[in-house]
């Protein structure tokens, strides 16, 4: 039983950043489309742009994909996958 409940909050380590990144996403999106839908209306001269909107929404994403991307980098890094440069540098043998 603690084996499922710890992969269940690994889970969620992982869902929890992956829907911030995708509500940010969505929140670019959406300041994007608003501007670009008001400046082809004839009644408004000149949109405004949501810049709090989308800077939140790339606060958002960056931090979600940022989280998941350190995730697996270590996770890989702890499996012995990634390259040569990545791995810990091992002391040098003391010279003779």
């Amino acid at each position: 039983m603690k084996l499922v409940i710890t992969r269940l909050i690994a889970i969620l380590l992982l869902v929890i950043p992956g829907i911030a990144a995708a509500y940010g996403f969505l929140m670019m999106k959406d300041s994007l489309f608003d501007y670009f839908a008001d400046l082809g209306s004839v009644d408004l001269a000149t949109p405004q742009f949501a810049w709090l909107k989308f800077l939140i929404g790339f606060v958002l994403f960056l931090l979600g994909v940022g989280f998941i991307a350190g995730w697996i980098f270590f996770r890989d890094r702890k499996h012995n996958y990634v390259s040569s440069r990545f791995r810990p540098k091992r002391p040098r043998p003391p010279g003779a």
